[in-house]
C-alpha cells in the first residue's frame, strides 16, 4: 500500500479549475477539488501489477482574502475589498473545505502594503500599439495584484518534513511554477516518489529531470471550446 499526500497551490488550482471544470459555487468547487484530489489515488497499471493507494492527507495552501480597502486608479473610487463577491466567495470556500475530513489548509500572508490595480496585459498592448486610446478605458480593464507570502515556503517545509521522517511513500503537487525544485529534489533523494500535476498547464522540459512524473486526471482542455466538466459524472469521494 503506498501512502500518498496530496499538496494542492490553492491560488494556482482555482484559476486552473475555474478555465477547466467552469465557474462553481464554494461548495461545489470544494466537492469538486475533494474528487479531483481522490482521482491520484486511483489503481494506476504499472507494467503487470496494480499498486494501491492510500490518502495521508490533502494540504491546502492559500490565503485568506483581503479586507483592505483600495483606491481604483480610473474612477478615483475607493473599494472596500471585505464587501465584495470574491470575498465573500473565498470565505465560504475556506469554511467548508475546513470541515473536509484529511484536510490540512495552511495559510499564508497577503502583502496588502503592495496591493493595487494594474491594467491587463491585453490592454496594455493595445494602449503601447495605439489601437486603444487612454480616454477609452473601462473599470474592468484592470485587475486586482494582491503578492502573497510564506505560501512556497509553507509548500517546502511540508515537503521536506514529510520525506525526513519518512510519513509517506509518494506526494503529489499540484502546482504550475518551478518553485516546488529544491524541495522535490530532497523528498526525491530520501526515496520519496515525487509527482507534479499541472492540471495541464505547460511546464519547462527542464522540469522533467526534479519530479518522477507527471499526472493530471482529467480531460485535456481545447483553447477556444467552452469547457466542459469530466468529473460531473463521478461520486463524491467523502473524506
Amino acid at each position: 500500500m503506498i501512502k500518498t499526500a496530496i499538496m494542492v497551490d490553492g491560488g494556482f488550482y482555482i484559476k486552473r479549475a475555474y478555465y477547466i471544470f467552469g465557474d462553481k459555487s464554494p461548495k461545489e468547487r470544494v466537492s469538486e477539488l475533494i474528487t479531483y484530489c481522490m482521482r491520484h489515488l486511483q489503481d494506476d497499471k504499472l507494467g503487470e501489477y496494480y499498486e494501491r493507494k492510500s490518502l495521508y492527507r490533502i494540504f491546502y495552501y492559500d490565503c485568506p482574502p483581503s479586507e483592505k480597502t483600495i483606491m481604483h486608479p480610473l474612477t478615483r473610487k475607493n473599494i472596500n475589498l471585505s464587501k465584495s463577491t470574491q470575498y465573500k466567495w473565498k470565505k465560504e470556500f475556506f469554511e467548508e473545505l475546513s470541515k473536509k475530513r484529511k484536510v490540512a489548509l495552511r495559510m499564508g500572508e497577503l502583502l496588502e502594503s503592495t496591493a493595487g490595480y494594474n491594467l491587463k496585459p491585453g490592454i496594455t498592448k493595445k494602449l503601447c500599439c495605439g489601437t486603444m486610446k487612454i480616454e477609452d478605458l473601462k473599470e474592468s480593464d484592470f485587475t486586482l495584484d494582491i503578492q502573497q507570502k510564506g505560501v512556497d515556503m509553507r509548500i517546502g517545509l511540508d515537503i521536506a518534513s514529510l520525506a525526513q521522517k519518512r510519513l509517506v511513500d509518494q506526494i503529489v503537487l499540484i502546482a504550475g511554477d518551478s518553485d516546488f525544485v529544491p524541495a522535490a529534489k530532497f523528498a526525491r533523494r530520501e526515496g520519496i516518489d515525487f509527482i507534479l500535476d499541472p492540471m495541464w498547464q505547460t511546464i519547462k522540459p527542464s522540469l522533467n529531470e526534479h519530479i518522477d512524473g507527471l499526472c493530471s486526471p482529467t480531460q485535456k482542455p481545447i483553447p477556444g471550446q467552452k469547457s466542459k466538466d469530466p468529473l460531473a459524472k463521478d461520486k463524491e469521494h467523502e473524506l
